[in-house]
């Protein structure tokens, strides 16, 4: 969201459509803002509010940075469709009287992003490629594994380009880089931290390392780890490594035992029976507590809490664990992950009724195939398997458009543009008034009788099929079941 959500803090919608301000955007960039934040946004919302510290307090014992800026900001966001696509490196545009030339670089920081470049000025923006720290290969609040060798390739691909002819590099996190020894520098050394990520994970991988092996055999070279710009405040080796492995070869680690493991609950319990009981666990974890290992202690507590969500004695001490690793964490994701962690062990997580929901600007801004594709992952699939095979029609006379849903096995599939020869019913509703029962999440049935929408044809079965839209909360249970 950050790279693009902030819009209409410079723009109002009407300029844009209006062309009297062009909104310019890498090929694909409406697609993939999309489908990373909509169709997965729930899970990321809750992920996120540990990985950005969002619950924590700002203090000595809480959030203090996030390593990529000092924190998340609570103000609305907005989607606008690109008005200019930007199709091929080295296309040019000249906006404002300002030359400016671009290079594509899909694949990398996010899945449509680009590099720019002002030749009048003499400077170069790296987007989110380049920003003073180490960044995520894959982030913690979840999200398609970016391509470290592509990330890699496009800086070398930049400063082939402009490196010899660039005094100043920014970004669109932290601080600009003067002069062109400097400049030529930290775009070096950037370039090479990714390329190490990428080569030593997949060389290791390929000598048989598991992901956590890797993790824990790569540390990066002098070069990089003498320069603070390559550290981890952000991503670290240890999880960008395992992204890389992830990319490549999967959740699969390649052992059989991983195949098909018991879920946290079931695992949980026959850990604490084969450790002899809660109470004995207990005390070789404090054991392990007072000897400093606190990583072990969290991860066999993680047993123990899942085993018995009501024992205080085994959530204290998984607190405590994860506030010592939190302390220590040089990541600022890694410590509010901990922290959040040992905040929800103490207390529970928050008790707010809050339904996680695409916004009304961000539903403007998403094709019918796309909002229809998240109808389908919201769809209670078991629920309506009674109703068997089904293809409706839905007319949408504000857009003068259609879409042929068919409902089948349980899965729904969506088809704009096209109608049925003999569909079982037809639905006629402005997209409007489809934004509006997505974004307010105000039931089918009653969206049917305030008139905003009609059904002709096999009525029953067509409340059945949108009755069992499923909504998703924001606060469900992470650290216990």
């Amino acid at each position: 969201v950050d790279h693009y959500g902030g819009v209409l803090g410079v723009v109002d919608r009407a300029r844009v459509e209006s062309g009297e301000v062009p909104v310019v955007a890498p090929e694909g960039f409406l697609h993939e803002a999309v489908a990373e934040n909509v169709v997965a946004a729930p899970a990321m919302g809750r992920r996120a509010t540990y990985q950005f510290g969002m619950l924590l307090p700002a203090d000595e014992q809480g959030h203090v940075d996030q390593g990529l800026g000092k924190g998340v900001p609570t103000g609305s966001s907005a989607l606008v469709a690109p008005t200019i696509e930007i199709t091929e490196t080295g296309q040019e545009l000249v906006l404002d009287g300002i030359r400016i030339e671009f290079q594509l670089t899909p694949e990398s920081e996010a899945p449509a992003e680009m590099h720019f470049y002002f030749p009048d000025h003499r400077a170069l923006c790296m987007a989110e490629n380049c920003t003073g720290t180490m960044h995520n290969v894959l982030t913690l609040r979840g999200a398609l594994v970016r391509d470290a060798l592509m990330w890699s390739r496009y800086i070398d691909e930049a400063m082939d380009r402009w490196g010899d002819v660039t005094d100043v590099v920014f970004a669109s996190h932290g601080w600009p880089h003067w002069g062109a020894e400097a400049c030529n520098g930290y775009l070096t050394r950037q370039r090479d931290l990714y390329r190490w990520l990428h080569d030593e994970a997949m060389r290791l991988a390929n000598r048989g390392l598991t992901p956590n092996e890797i993790s824990a055999a790569i540390d990066l070279p002098q070069g990089l780890w003498e320069d603070y710009l390559c550290h981890g405040y952000y991503g670290t080796v240890s999880h960008n490594v395992r992204a890389v492995y992830q990319r490549y070869l999967g959740f699969y680690d390649g052992h059989p035992s991983s195949l098909d493991p018991y879920e946290p609950v079931e695992a949980g319990q026959r850990y604490v029976d084969f450790m002899g009981g809660m109470d004995r666990l207990l005390e070789q974890a404090r054991a392990s507590y007072e000897a400093g290992d606190h990583r072990w202690v969290a991860e066999v507590l993680r047993h123990a809490v899942f085993a018995d969500p009501t024992c205080d004695d085994a959530r204290l001490l998984q607190a405590d664990a994860f506030e010592q690793l939190g302390y220590r964490a040089e990541s600022g994701p890694w410590r509010d992950i901990y922290l959040t962690g040992a905040q929800e062990l103490r207390n529970g997580p928050i008790d707010l009724p809050i339904i996680q929901r695409p916004k009304d600007e961000v539903l403007r801004g998403m094709s019918l195939q796309q909002i229809f594709d998240f109808l389908a992952v919201r769809l209670d699939g078991p629920a309506v398997v009674p109703l068997g095979h089904l293809f409706v029609d839905w007319v949408l006379p504000d857009v003068a458009d259609t879409v042929r849903v068919e409902l089948s096995n349980g899965t729904l599939h969506s088809l704009p543009g096209r109608t049925h020869a003999s569909p079982d019913a037809t639905v006629t509703g402005d997209r409007v008034a489809l934004e509006d029962m997505i974004a307010t999440g105000t039931p089918f049935a009653e969206v049917v009788e305030s008139g905003a929408v009609t059904i002709t044809g096999d009525v029953e079965r067509v409340l059945g099929l949108f009755g069992n839209l499923t909504d998703f909360p924001l606060f469900w249970n992470v650290v216990e079941p």
